[in-house]
């Protein structure tokens, strides 16, 4: 389904519109490449009310996208469904709730999950009384990153989705303001107090977490990372950041930086919302971590990343956006499994990245 032709100028008859209804599910990281996207759908429909339809959270280290959006100004509330789901009642409830609600318009931000699903989302959301439907991928072209020859490289994530809404406008993807979080004084403040007397000094944010496996370059190699970190930016304070059971690794990957010797340490891992997280990468020169929500957040608020990625993804489709990052992608005969949990090749492509090519792509930045 394409956008339907409006009588009158595009820009007009968008003001008009008073429902949206944006649909994206995942859990941080995808909300955040999503926010050049949720920018233009707020600068197309000023005068709408914009509701997400949503997943519930599938994972306990996965926050939802309102801990994300919220305060952002660019959705004004929340519908939740558990995604997959085959009862009949469920699904006459979210039937029921988007019939009531009359969305004038749908904007589909979805992952790209194959064609026939995208058509059986469209024939679901016209079930429910919307009339238009914009960027729902019901073609190869809208469901694949597209090979960038300038960049020889596939696209981004965050640049497929807005070009699938082109129709909207310009999404202004290499502007910050795009990816601005609107952080609250109040999450500044609660953040800065978390970081205690690390807050005005030299700091380098870490996340060794991660909620995959084949995602997890490992403790023993994060310990050794912090370790040689150390030596080389005594000055330095360092901040741990993740989830709460995420602690303990972190502790041990920490204790590389004290014995040898490094500044100040504060473990955060549980202590702040992902929005005070963010608030805290703000302060780093710095952060290093993997392929995962608390580096796409530091990427958000322009906080230079190294990044750790296994080849599970195809290259640079979720590399954090922007040119400031460096990553570390090593291009296995594997590469492109999508795989959770690697077990036949013992997650080679990221246990082959050395603690010593990691502290390179540091230098490479700091100095």
């Amino acid at each position: 389904m394409t956008t339907i032709p409006l009588p009158q100028s595009a820009e007009a008859a968008e003001t008009q519109v008073r429902r949206v209804l944006i649909y994206r599910l995942g859990s941080l990281g995808d909300t955040l490449v999503a926010l050049p996207a949720l920018n233009l759908v707020a600068r197309a429909f000023p005068n709408a009310e914009r509701r997400m339809l949503t997943n519930v959270p599938v994972n306990v280290k996965a926050p939802p996208a309102a801990a994300i959006l919220d305060h952002t100004g660019l959705v004004h509330s929340f519908m939740r469904y558990a995604v997959g789901t085959r009862s009949p009642l469920e699904l006459g409830r979210l039937w029921w709730t988007l019939f009531r609600w009359r969305p004038e318009v749908l904007v589909y931000l979805g992952s790209a999950r194959g064609v026939a699903s995208a058509q059986r989302d469209a024939r679901f959301f016209q079930f429910c009384g919307v009339r238009r439907i914009i960027g729902i991928p019901i073609t190869e072209e809208m469901q694949t990153n597209l090979w960038q020859p300038e960049h020889q490289a596939l696209e981004p994530e965050a640049e497929r989705l807005t070009r699938n809404i082109a129709s909207l406008g310009d999404a202004r993807l290499d502007d910050p303001a795009s990816w601005d979080l609107h952080l609250t004084p109040e999450e500044q403040a609660h953040a800065d107090a978390a970081l205690g007397s690390l807050a005005g000094k030299l700091l380098i944010a870490v996340s060794v977490g991660t909620k995959v496996q084949s995602k997890d370059w490992g403790r023993d190699n994060w310990r050794t990372f912090l370790t040689k970190l150390a030596v080389l930016y005594p000055g330095y304070g360092l901040a741990l950041s993740g989830a709460p059971e995420e602690s303990d690794a972190s502790e041990f990957a920490g204790d590389g930086w004290r014995q040898a010797g490094g500044g100040p340490i504060v473990n955060l891992c549980g202590k702040l919302t992902p929005r005070e997280s963010a608030a805290a990468f703000r302060r780093a020169r710095l952060f290093v971590g993997h392929d995962s929500g608390p580096m796409h957040l530091a990427a958000a608020v322009q906080t230079p990343c190294v990044a750790i990625f296994a080849a599970r993804n195809k290259p640079r489709v979720w590399f954090p956006y922007g040119n400031r990052h460096r990553v570390l992608y090593h291009q296995t005969e594997c590469w492109g499994c999508g795989l959770e949990t690697c077990i036949v090749e013992q997650k080679r492509c990221l246990t082959s990245i050395t603690p010593d090519e990691v502290v390179a792509h540091v230098r490479a930045i700091l100095g």
